[in-house]
């Protein structure tokens, strides 16, 4: 499949916004560091709109955050994740919710991976 013939976002823009600001509200809430959103919406090959990027410091607060998450935005917006993995090791747990997904990282595989630079030609707005 071309990746110009990926499907649209599924949700209109302002609701995805607010299912960002969902996510970010329930990473605060259970304290979450380094919290970063990368707006994908201009990079062609991207399969998303927004990544919300955090820390944990450690696999407990990293298993406290994902199911903050996932709880808040179930009952604030209804919305269900498509697919959640991670959640085995604890150290890169990805929640996906097709227009935005979230990873939760422990610092030494956050520091690792460097999804911020992977996707660096992205606009970042920190939330810290």
């Amino acid at each position: 499949m071309s990746l110009k013939n990926l499907p649209q976002p599924r949700i209109p823009r302002r609701a995805i916004d607010r299912l960002k600001e969902a996510v970010i509200e329930s990473i605060k809430e259970k304290k979450g560091e380094d919290v970063v959103s990368l707006d994908l919406t201009g990079i062609q090959e991207s399969v998303t709109d927004c990544f919300v990027i955090c820390t944990a410091g450690s696999k407990v607060q990293a298993k406290a955050i994902a199911d903050f998450v996932e709880e808040h935005v179930r009952k604030g917006l209804n919305e269900k994740p498509y697919h959640i993995e991670g959640l085995e090791n604890m150290e890169w747990v990805l929640i996906d919710y097709v227009d935005v997904v979230v990873h939760i990282f422990l610092e030494k595989t956050r520091t690792y991976y460097d999804i911020e630079d992977i996707w660096s030609d992205a606009p970042v707005t920190e939330y810290n």
